[in-house]
């Protein structure tokens, strides 16, 4: 019986010393396994820093994205007003040189009659060109000075075509007035001065100045 009993405390014991380490082992091995609560924090503050980040970098992308197409908008803002500017400049240059030039042809015509008068005689002649043939008398009113080279240049034509020379001492020097029974031509330099500047889309008149003003 003892023997028995022996046997079985000794059958006992062996299971004991084999099993029970076996399930005590397997117990701190699942403890092992589970994080503490200050690794559970460390992690959820790891996961939010990341997720941060990540939003961080994406934000930061979509700005910097955002930041070129708003510069490129400016850019090409900034490039259609400089055309803009461009265009008004040059037109101001323009319009500053075609008025030069009008005031350095009024210069240049007005000095022009002084050293040669005779050009009015082609004025003069081109404005009767202008009239239709008629048998009636006309004339032709100058200041005297003028009066007196177009006789000595054009008297005997003048006076075969009907034409009579006359003077008014209120004509400017280079002026000069056809009429006849049914017209009247103003050959004035203020006539044919608005009359080429007209013709350029310009608005520049003669505005002669005399000696006296």
């Amino acid at each position: 019986m003892s023997d028995i009993v022996s046997k079985g405390e000794d059958t006992l014991t062996a299971w004991q010393r084999w099993e029970l380490p076996a399930f005590e082992s397997g117990r701190s091995t699942v403890r092992a396994n589970l994080p503490t609560a200050v690794e559970l924090e460390q992690m959820q503050t790891q996961a939010r820093d990341e997720a941060s980040q990540a939003g961080y970098a994406e934000g930061q992308q979509r700005g910097y994205a955002d930041g070129l197409q708003q510069a490129a908008q400016e850019n090409q803002h900034l490039v259609e007003l400089a055309n803009i500017l461009t265009q008004k400049i040059d037109d101001m240059v323009v319009q500053e040189l075609t008025g030069l030039a009008l005031d350095v042809a009024r210069q240049v015509i007005q000095q022009a009659l002084k050293v040669q008068p005779e050009l009015l005689q082609t004025a003069v002649r081109e404005a009767i060109g202008t009239l239709p043939v008629f048998n009636q008398s006309a004339h032709v009113i100058l200041n005297p000075a003028d009066a007196a080279m177009l006789r000595e240049r054009m008297g005997d034509q003048l006076a075969h075509t009907g034409w009579k020379i006359l003077e008014d001492v209120r004509m400017a020097r280079g002026d000069a007035r056809l009429e006849t029974a049914n017209s009247q031509v103003d050959v004035t330099l203020a006539a044919r001065w608005e009359r080429v500047v007209a013709a350029m889309g310009k608005d520049a008149p003669w505005l002669i100045k005399t000696e006296e003003s």
